[in-house]
């Protein structure tokens, strides 16, 4: 049976833990954040987890 290979796109958008938890960035914190609110952009600093319902809908992929 051959390995399954990583899709290199999720791979560049996912990080995983030892603990399962995966991080992800949050959208619109690319471009333009010139015209968005401090605030908005400090938060998309910290980015957030991927949900356990999302996690296990592509844990084949990352």
């Amino acid at each position: 049976m051959p390995k399954i290979k990583t899709h290199k796109g999720c791979s560049k958008v996912f990080k995983t833990n030892k603990n399962n938890v995966t991080k992800i960035g949050k959208p619109s914190s690319r471009h333009n954040t010139g015209d968005k609110p401090a605030k908005f952009n400090r938060s998309c600093r910290k980015g957030s987890t991927l949900s356990k319902a999302d996690y296990n809908r592509l844990k084949n992929v990352i």
